[in-house]
């Protein structure tokens, strides 16, 4: 047990570094220096956001500093010696201390965290495209682990992870009482290793119990393809650090595909739950000709950022209708959120996440860092999505369907009944559209390049809210058409 002179001493110390941090502040302390935007955060962590990376001695234009609370810090440092003097078992200061920051900083908000090294490296290795573990983006809510989205394409996903989902138990171990750091070093493992989710699930009347097995994670954050003939499909899973640059090749060669006319597209950002800020402005401004894209506010002076388009518009203005639901988070909302404000974009689906702050990621001495909320993003016409999301322009609600089988008796039409009269078309008619077809048939070519998808079965069946976006999309081109063939 700590004895008074040893107490009063290390109180003394304390209290000592705390007054020069406060004079160092007040000082203006170190010379300015920031890192550009970085790493989102890590999958398997707290929902992705928009975040950046400054110098831990980078000097900002903070509020007036504020006097050190000495007596709470008193308290501190006395709740810190009763923990070494009377706790069942001995605690080195070490990790007394790096429990303290984070509880310092979980109780902020949901987003903030103090991370350790492991921590920290595992952020970093987020925004590569590759790590290892199951390809779940998750949060924390009320004491359980709440999945924000599971990784197209990973064990996660495979296994029927759903967004919503919330997670009970990591094998045998409850996860009521576990930070979101120690669940998901818990979910993470080496490739090839299982794990077993215990996962209470909406409209289920029991919790569902999910086998997986851990596998190293590569992501590839662009997929597109061709719908139809003069269609294209965008399919963007994370925000990545090479993500806008893959939009806007993948969008070119769609348009390469389509002759350099491509009638419009769908731009699916649906259980994507964010990341870097600069991938989602470039994404934005992919589709916008000029003006703001999304603007940041905070207190201090380099919190308040502001993203503006520029030239040109990769589609010429063509219809663009952007997918959203509940799994669309931070970065997908400001994609979405600007494109609806700036009038670009159809918004189908279901309301965000809505998460609607920036976190910031300041590097420590020991090689750890602080993701600290630092501000709130809003739209060009000044909405904060927080807690609210965006909602889309037409709901689709979340529904299955499957086909009707085909009656054993096909229905009857005029062209099948005795002396119908025959449609007067001239053989040169005949001719035309025989050519017509056959230059449809060439283009009906593009769709042998995505096979594998046919294969699936109908897109109604597969993706109801790609099929019911698809139909919206079509009609907007065809009311174009017919607007462009009878104006003057």
């Amino acid at each position: 047990m700590l004895k008074p002179n040893a107490r009063r001493a290390l109180s003394t110390l304390v209290l000592t570094a705390l007054f020069s941090l406060s004079a160092f502040a007040e000082d203006g302390g170190a010379p300015t220096g920031q890192t550009p935007t970085a790493p989102e955060v890590a999958p398997l962590a707290p929902a992705a956001e928009p975040v950046e990376v400054k110098d831990s001695e980078a000097k900002s234009a903070a509020p007036v500093s504020e006097p050190i609370p000495v007596d709470d810090i008193r308290v501190l440092v006395e709740v810190l010696h009763k923990i070494k003097s009377d706790y069942v078992e001995s605690i080195d200061d070490k990790t007394l201390i790096e429990n303290a920051m984070r509880g310092m900083l979980s109780g902020l908000d949901p987003h903030s965290a103090y991370l350790d090294v492991d921590d920290y490296t595992d952020l970093q290795e987020g925004t590569s495209g590759e790590f290892g573990g199951l390809g779940l983006e998750v949060g924390m809510e009320e004491g359980f682990v709440k999945v924000i989205s599971p990784i197209d394409d990973t064990p996660a996903q495979q296994a029927g992870v759903q967004a919503g989902d919330t997670i009970v138990k990591l094998d045998d171990t409850p996860v009521k009482g576990m930070s979101i750091n120690d669940a998901v070093k818990k979910m993470r493992g080496k490739p090839g290793s299982d794990i077993t989710l215990t996962i209470v699930r909406e409209g289920e009347q029991k919790p569902l119990v999910l086998k997986l097995t851990r596998a190293l994670i590569k992501v590839a954050s662009v997929r597109s393809r061709m719908l139809e003939p003069g269609y294209g499909y965008v399919r963007v899973s994370q925000f990545q650090a090479s993500t806008g640059d893959d939009v806007l090749k993948q969008v070119g060669e769609l348009k390469a595909q389509a002759g350099d006319n491509l009638n419009g597209l769908i731009l699916d950002l649906r259980n994507n739950p964010g990341g870097i800020l600069g991938a989602a402005v470039s994404i934005a401004d992919t589709f916008l000709e000029s003006g703001k894209i999304v603007y940041t506010d905070g207190r201090v002076l380099d919190s308040k950022l502001e993203f503006s388009a520029k030239p040109p518009d990769l589609l010429n203005g063509a219809p663009l209708i952007v997918l959203i639901n509940e799994g669309s988070a931070s970065a997908s909302e400001i994609v979405a959120g600007a494109l609806q404000d700036r009038g670009r974009a159809l918004i189908m689906g279901r309301r965000s996440f809505g998460k609607g702050s920036v976190q910031t990621i300041l590097p420590m001495n020991n090689r750890s860092a602080l993701k600290l909320t630092t501000a709130r993003y809003f739209t060009p016409n000044g909405r904060s999505i927080q807690a609210e999301g965006i909602k889309p322009d037409i709901v689709i609600d979340k529904v299955k369907v499957s086909s009707i089988k085909s009656a054993a008796v096909e229905s009857v039409k005029e062209a099948d009944l005795s002396r119908h009269l025959v449609n007067p078309v001239t053989d040169k008619d005949k001719g035309k559209a025989e050519e017509k077809s056959k230059d449809s048939k060439s283009m009906d070519a593009l769709k042998e390049a995505d096979k594998e998808e046919a294969d699936k079965g109908p897109l109604a069946e597969r993706d109801y809210e790609l099929y019911e976006a698809f139909n919206m999309l079509k009609g907007m081109v065809m009311l174009n058409t017919k607007r462009n063939l009878a104006a003057p």
